[in-house]
């Protein structure tokens, strides 16, 4: 299952055709969403543009001796209320208009939690599982160098994403490091405990959209003992999400990654699950449960369904079949507007994107503050600070939902697109 190319989806060999690409749907998203908090013509231009987007080469010598130039893209979209923020994906089908896209949304996602950033996202269009670890530690700083200008921990911060881990993370803040004379830690996110990383960012983004889930369920007014949940994605998001869904007794019917999905109405050992994929890198092949498609795991009868894979996973042409009470969007983008309106009519009660997987970039902001300060705190304050942005973000939302009378997207980006069209309106135009 993987992103192709704008305005069409792939899963497994099946490529589907979808009327918008991920940048039409964040236009369509900001512009809907101005129309109904009212704000001025002139702050819906400006946060319609990125501010910035970078598009840089990466040649890179490979193992045989061989160069291989890649493409390589940053696009800051706002910095009103703090400097930008935003993960690397290292995937061989990002585009610019799918970077400005996830930037764009990640303006919204630090203003919903209400934290002082701005939006970023940066990629590299590459296949890293078909790089050697040198070659990929050659392609980082050779990346990191062309962004080098542009980023910093007073103007934008990076973090990781789909293709990138904390390795990723120290290679660039060593790159930086050495470009400065001086060890930056906080020029990134995401980065080994060893090298100033912050305990609980491993699990952040899962650990926040649980929390989110937990939040869900009790306005809802059902608990999570025995509730079945379906998981889209293993990758870092997917598999921490059944984990810790497992320990508050969620039974995990239904997992899947880009090889296949799981399917055991019993429940699937999530910890012996866990074990096979560190050693076989995929849930294809796993006994105690039956082989089923991604296609088929969206559509299992469940409690919960989590999408943490790629975008535009549900679509109009599938949200009609969908059986879950209530999807946590672990990934971002993964319904298009048309399926929105079909989940609406259901009464699926959808937590968005924006957030739903707004813990990991809180955690993010706690590793850059523990940065700054050169003082770091215990997993257990992470977690509970975590908690209370996540409830009291969840609580914002849902309140400005049933205000309203609006979906649980419509007022996240109410909420968050109005913070920062404040902040416009308070900074003013220079010169």
């Amino acid at each position: 299952m993987n992103q192709g190319k704008p305005g069409e989806v792939t899963r497994g060999n099946c490529k589907e055709k979808i009327k918008e690409s991920v940048w039409d749907k964040a236009l369509k998203q900001l512009e809907d969403t101005a129309r109904r908090i009212n704000i001025e013509p002139g702050a819906l231009e400006i946060l319609k543009v990125p501010r910035r987007c970078l598009v840089v080469s990466v040649p890179i010598r490979r193992d045989d001796g061989q160069i291989e130039v890649f493409t390589g893209y940053r696009v800051q979209h706002n910095f009103t209320r703090g400097p930008a923020k935003g993960g690397i994906r290292y995937h061989p089908d990002v585009t610019l208009d799918l970077v400005k896209a996830l930037a764009m949304w990640m303006t919204w996602k630090c203003a919903v939690v209400n934290i002082p950033y701005g939006g970023a996202k940066g990629a590299v269009a590459c296949n890293p599982k078909k790089l050697s670890p040198s070659e990929l530690e050659r392609l980082t700083r050779r990346y990191t160098s062309a962004i080098l200008p542009i980023i910093g921990p007073e103007k934008d911060i990076p973090a990781p994403d789909m293709g990138t881990n904390a390795q990723v993370m120290a290679w660039i803040m060593d790159t930086y490091s050495i470009n400065q004379g001086y060890s930056v830690p906080a020029v990134v996110t995401g980065k080994p405990i060893e090298v100033g990383g912050s305990l609980g960012r491993d699990k952040a983004t899962a650990r926040g959209c649980l929390y989110t889930v937990m939040d869900a369920a009790k306005k809802l007014d059902f608990t999570l003992e025995e509730r079945t949940m379906a998981v889209q994605g293993y990758g870092n998001v997917g598999r921490n999400m059944a984990e810790l869904s497992t320990g508050q007794g969620c039974r995990i019917i239904g997992v899947s990654d880009i090889n296949g999905g799981l399917y055991n109405p019993k429940g699937i050992d999530i910890t012996r699950l866990s074990r096979y994929v560190d050693e076989a890198g995929t849930v294809f092949g796993f006994t105690d449960a039956d082989s089923i498609t991604n296609a088929e795991l969206l559509e299992l009868e469940c409690d919960i369904l989590v999408p943490a894979a790629v975008e535009h996973q549900i679509t109009e042409k599938n949200a009609p079949r969908l059986k879950a009470r209530m999807i946590a969007e672990g990934a971002n983008g993964p319904t298009t507007s048309e399926a929105d309106e079909i989940l609406d009519d259901k009464g699926i009660f959808v937590i968005p994107d924006i957030l739903a997987n707004a813990g990991g970039v809180t955690v993010s902001y706690f590793e850059w503050v523990q940065g700054i300060q050169a003082y770091f705190w215990s997993e257990r304050e992470v977690n509970l600070r975590l908690r209370e942005v996540m409830e009291r973000a969840f609580e914002d939302v849902y309140r400005l939902s049933q205000k309203e009378k609006v979906s649980m997207r419509q007022a996240a980006n109410m909420l968050a697109v109005s913070r920062v069209a404040e902040a416009c309106r308070l900074r003013g135009l220079y010169p």
